[in-house]
């Protein structure tokens, strides 16, 4: 495989340009920089040596290439090769290709198993197509480059299909992502456009673009698709309209309000918008965004302001992953869906590429010309006829926001609140609602907004009453003042009298007491009606996980993913630090069941600071799990100590991943009792009984699964990677996801076959994979005799409330029949 270094004055430059070309390639190419130098008065610089040593760590027969951004980036490398062995230097080439753009090129190229040849005059290609983006003059033609040749360009043949949108918002954030997203993983040209809109055919790699053709259920989209991979590309990106990209609308709950009779206000009482239902009486506390005022001037130096832009695209996106984080955790992955169209958004190629011309041809600051093209994409979205989409303009300005507000220096919006209160506020975007907490935030009342805004979804799923679209006067009601909210009628009221808090009072205890007698469920055992009790246990990845899911009737964790303290580090974390995180989880949980899986990287969780320089064809089939772990005992002993000592007094089981074959239980066992002699010799208590158990997630490990069964105490499925592998469909691949369904009737044997074997070898067997969460699915799973499921918390009620409506008896029967279906789509049918 050809391999890139970049090489840059600016670290975080070089760093920005390297996650723009892995994210195109998804780490198909290795990718080494040589950025900045040891000096922290002035970081900007190159070092030879340094460019030498990422060569070296990346060297490939195949080729390397380098790419520079300018001045002594170019000597730098020039004298990297003097370092190099002869036969190194024949295989190394310098690229005079632009920097962004050609890297990206390069790694595309790259990717595609491209020769050395290729791969160059793709990269130095990018600066004629920047050129053109540019309106600069045809005559930019790229230098020759060592052993360089043009490739010769022939007419390709365009090819299009009509589509009819079925799901049933339409290309809403979330749909557009995956278009996007999909589109974007092909070299061909692509464009889309809405035939029964009218509208004009746009790039699929805009995620603005995109969302702007307004296509609705029942719209007719024409895609064209031109290049070497039009027909693979335009295949995939019909698998994912046929599969209403991957929603199911029976999920979908429509709030449906009745037309509220207008009646005269009482005295304080204003109209709004009723976006979120409860009843909320509480001091208010008035929220403001940090103002922001952009002045625009000029600049000299255009690189550098560009380069300020991109620092600040990628320090944006660091937040917004971190809220997408927190989102998932803390109210769902529909909502945390959310915030990766907010990550689609800063890298929308269009949006780049004209914040950029500004910078260069008008020689003005990154801030002013930010502001401008965030404004005109704010303004294309206003002008659209849907209302749906006009109220996607929330997003793009909290992103625009986001990225001026790290130009400019500020810090975060504080929106801490220490005591109960109903924030007031002219709005609040996607960002601002997410980070609330439903135990001090009573309620919300804005200005602006919409029923159906991003701001509205999440609040209604925090469960925080909310208000919006009042009459602006509210705003000069000073902080502290008593308000009362009503999210059901859309009415708020200025310190309401007491007789209309009594009633108030009385709505909302009532809507407390069905609320508390849901939860007093959820905290009951799941027993079927014919005196069957299921443990009902919580997949987490965190300690706040553990909160939520006790608090949510969790039975214990079923799934701990030691994933997450890997991935917040810069390096492998230390003994001590997994201890005590461990040790915390334990102690949220009482003696609850604790499973901690041992770390299950590689594949599409690789750990950036244990890269190996190797890339694998297919990850899926790689070293992931405990191939991971065996090929890295000292890190593999040191996650054993530490899980070892947090089981002392605690219920502490462990669990190993990616179990294929009886060697590997065995040397991960050996591995474990080497840690447990040490803790016995060092006189470090921890339990000496600890049960031992492995994830069922590969097709070797059902076959043998009698054997295996002789070695652990429990077995877990997985069913998201038992799917695939049973399938031979990549989950990640939407032409093919299809078939990774748990639901197909080859999965759910391979399920049966697991559970038979471990109950003939007298252990139990429980399943983890996000299966276990579809209500229709628990029948079968029962059926087919599971000792117990974990879910995410969120699903634990009800799950528990279905397993009480049915008898094993009913559930058995159900399963039996699911076994003799001849596909998934049958067995949902059934």
């Amino acid at each position: 495989m050809i391999s890139l270094v970049i090489v840059s004055h600016s670290k975080q430059l070089a760093l920005g340009v390297r996650e723009l070309a892995v994210q195109m390639v998804h780490e198909r190419v290795p990718i080494a920089i040589a950025a900045g130098i040891e000096d922290p008065e002035n970081p900007l610089g190159t070092d030879a040596m340094q460019v030498y040593e990422a060569i070296i760590s990346v060297f490939s027969d195949a080729g390397v290439l380098v790419l520079m951004d300018l001045g002594s980036a170019v000597m730098s490398a020039e004298m990297a090769l003097e370092f190099l062995s002869p036969e190194q230097r024949a295989k190394v080439y310098l690229c005079s290709s632009p920097f962004v753009e050609g890297t990206i090129a390069a790694a595309v190229s790259a990717a595609a198993g491209n020769s050395i040849q290729t791969v160059i005059a793709e990269a130095q290609g990018a600066l004629l197509a920047k050129a053109t983006l540019l309106g600069v003059s045809d005559n930019l033609k790229p230098h020759a480059c060592p052993m360089a040749r043009k490739r010769g360009v022939s007419a390709e043949k365009t090819r299009e299909i009509r589509l009819t949108i079925k799901n049933r918002l339409g290309l809403h954030a979330r749909p557009a992502a995956q278009f996007v997203a999909t589109a974007s993983r092909y070299q061909s040209q692509i464009q889309v456009q809405n035939l029964t809109r009218g509208t004009a055919a746009v790039r699929s790699d805009s995620i603005n673009q995109v969302a702007t053709l307004g296509a609705r259920q029942g719209h007719e989209l024409l895609i064209t698709a031109t290049g070497t991979d039009a027909q693979a590309a335009l295949t995939a990106l019909q698998a994912l309209i046929v599969n209403n990209f991957g929603e199911d609308d029976r999920l979908i709950k429509v709030r449906r309000v009745a037309p509220q009779e207008v009646t005269p206000a009482t005295e304080g009482e204003l109209l709004g918008i009723g976006a979120s239902g409860g009843i909320a009486i509480a001091p208010v506390v008035h929220y403001e965004s940090v103002p922001m005022s952009i002045v625009q001037y000029r600049i000299e130096n255009v690189e550098i302001e560009w380069q300020r832009l991109q620092a600040a695209i990628q320090i944006a996106k660091q937040e917004i992953q971190g809220l997408l984080s927190h989102t998932y955790v803390q109210i769902g992955d529909a909502e945390a869906a959310i915030f990766d169209a907010h990550l689609l958004f800063l890298e929308d190629p269009l949006l780049l590429e004209a914040a950029r011309k500004r910078i260069i041809e008008q020689h003005i600051n990154a801030e002013a010309a930010w502001q401008t093209v965030v404004d005109e994409v704010a303004n294309s979205y206003y002008q659209l006829e849907d209302a749906y989409l006009q109220e996607r303009v929330d997003d793009v300005v909290d992103v625009g926001r986001r990225v001026l507000r790290i130009l400019l220096g500020n810090a975060p919006a504080n929106l801490e609140i220490t005591t109960p209160s109903i924030i007031l506020a002219t709005d609040l975007t996607p960002s601002d609602t997410a980070r609330l907490d439903p135990q001090k935030v009573l309620g919300i009342c804005t200005t602006f907004g919409s029923a159906t805004s991003h701001s509205a979804i999440i609040a209604r799923t925090l469960g925080i009453p909310a208000v919006l679209g009042v009459d602006a006067k509210i705003l000069k009601v000073e902080n502290g003042t008593l308000i009362a909210l009503d999210g059901e009628s859309g009415k708020a009221w200025i310190t309401p009298n007491a007789k209309l808090v009594e009633t108030l009072e009385a709505k909302r205890q009532a809507w407390q007491t069905a609320q508390e007698e849901a939860q007093k469920q959820a905290h009951q055992p799941a027993i079927t009606l014919d005196g069957q009790r299921i443990p009902i246990l919580a997949n987490i990845s965190s300690i706040a996980d553990a909160q939520v899911a006790i608090s949510n009737g969790a039975e214990g964790v079923g799934l701990l993913r030691t994933e997450f303290l890997y991935f917040d580090c810069d390096s492998v974390p230390g003994e001590e630090k997994q201890l005590t995180v461990y040790q915390s989880i334990a102690k949220v949980l009482e003696n609850r069941p604790l499973i901690i899986r041992t770390l299950d990287v590689g594949g599409d969780k690789p750990l950036p600071y244990m890269s190996t320089g190797v890339t694998e064809a297919n990850p899926f089939l790689g070293v992931r799990g405990i191939r991971f772990c065996l090929e890295n005992p000292q890190l593999f002993k040191t996650h054993l100590r530490a899980i070892l000592r947090a089981s002392a007094g605690n219920n502490i089981k462990i669990l190993l991943p990616m179990i294929a074959t009886l060697a590997e239980v065995r040397a991960a066992k050996v591995i474990l009792a080497q840690v447990q002699g040490e803790l016995r010799q060092e006189e470090i208590p921890f339990d000496e009984n600890m049960e031992v158990g492995i994830m069922i997630e590969t097709p070797a490990a059902v076959a043998i699964a009698d054997q295996l069964a002789k070695e652990v105490q429990f077995f877990s499925i997985g069913t998201n990677d038992l799917s695939q592998y049973v399938m031979a469909g990549d989950r990640n691949n939407p032409r093919v996801a299809n078939l990774a369904d748990a639901l197909q009737p080859a999965v759910l044997r391979m399920i049966q076959q697991t559970v038979q074997a471990a109950h003939a070898a007298n252990i139990w067997v429980g399943l983890c994979g996000e299966l276990a969460a579809d209500i229709m699915i628990t029948p079968i799973l029962l059926g087919l005799g599971l000792d117990e499921l974990s879910v995410n918390p969120q699903a634990i009620a009800p799950l528990k409330q279905e397993i009480t409506r049915l008898t094993m008896t009913q559930a058995q029967a159900i399963a039996s029949l699911a076994l003799q279906q001849d596909s998934a789509t049958s067995v949902r049918a059934l």
